[in-house]
């Protein structure tokens, strides 16, 4: 991820950056100067003026950040949680879009050192309906 240091056109001291600055690291975004903004970048204003740009990540990338910030809230390796607590990520996982990404049971079945087929097993034991 590249923050605002990066770009010399993001007014590092601004209180918008500083006020928008956790949630974009958190979602695995980019700031950047509002002139540097692309069509499909989010384009934020203060008092009217166009003060910063934010690119949002790709969604297979954003399923990284998510696996890493989940590894760092836990202290250890997603593989090295015990299996309720594995059970526990796949549900918060799911409720975060995480298997609409694609190869996103793979890739989280891979970070959880599970196979695919126990991650299908942890979903549909939450939503047996899904399971029919």
């Amino acid at each position: 991820m590249t923050g605002p240091a990066d770009h010399s056109l993001v007014p590092a001291d601004h209180p918008l950056v500083t006020a928008v600055k956790p949630l974009v690291d958190a979602m695995g975004a980019e700031l950047l100067g509002p002139e540097e903004a692309r069509a499909d970048d989010v384009v934020l204003a203060w008092e009217g003026e166009d003060v910063i740009a934010v690119r949002l990540p790709q969604l297979s990338e954003s399923l990284d950040h998510i696996l890493a910030a989940m590894e760092r809230r836990h202290g250890k390796p997603l593989a090295e949680l015990d299996r309720r607590t594995k059970q526990e990520a796949v549900r918060a996982l799911e409720a975060r879009g995480a298997f609409s990404v694609r190869h996103g049971v793979e890739t989280v079945a891979g970070a959880l050192g599970v196979s695919r087929f126990t991650v299908y097993n942890y979903l549909n034991r939450e939503n047996p309906s899904k399971g029919a």
